[in-house]
């Protein structure tokens, strides 16, 4: 990683067309590189990544995959592919290869984003003052901090969702403040039949 990678990920990506965001009770948007419950009949949990650099999301998404292996746990990365699997490396990984890892998704043209619905979030988004003090605390009480981050942009909008075994929507959204951290419980619980 160069300062010039980190400098990087703070300039804000160009905007692209985007999709409403799926609400609960709606058809998840259908595209190929997410697994759908068709594919093994599974409900499935979806966390939008903010940028590779922030762990907090996937440790939790990893932890409740060990756990759930009757439920899909999927990460996607607005990343390009080297910097988001060296960032998954330098994390501890997707999972246990034999159990329930999470299966991550590189979408670094971002359409998988804006078919739910996830573009550029706002400078009060990002450097919300209560936010930024949020994330200090996670890394002072629980030693995850943020890493450096080469590629990608700290601008994209993050979301979670919980899709059932028919795929429908049953849980989520877009988070609405930067260190708004997925309740995998919620969306666990919302999709076991």
């Amino acid at each position: 990683m160069t300062i010039t990678q980190e400098a990087t990920s703070w300039l804000s990506p160009p905007s692209i067309p985007l999709s409403p965001a799926p609400v609960t009770g709606q058809k998840a948007p259908s595209c190929p590189q997410l697994p759908q419950p068709a594919e093994n009949g599974k409900p499935t949990v979806i966390s939008f990544l903010r940028h590779c650099g922030c762990p907090a999301a996937f440790f939790n998404l990893r932890a409740a995959a060990e756990e759930h292996p009757e439920i899909n746990f999927v990460a996607v990365s607005h990343s390009d592919r080297p910097s988001t699997e060296k960032w998954v490396e330098a994390v501890g990984g997707a999972g246990k290869v034999d159990g329930n890892p999470v299966r991550v998704v590189v979408d670094a043209e971002r359409k998988v984003y804006a078919q739910w619905g996830l573009g550029i979030t706002s400078w009060g988004h990002v450097l919300n003052p209560s936010g930024l003090v949020s994330i200090w605390k996670l890394g002072r009480e629980r030693g995850i901090w943020n890493r450096p981050t080469e590629s990608g942009s700290r601008w994209q909008l993050s979301g979670n969702w919980a899709v059932d075994a028919q795929g429908v929507v049953r849980w989520g959204g877009a988070v609405e403040r930067v260190d708004e951290l997925m309740d995998v419980g919620e969306a666990v619980e919302c999709v076991r039949g």
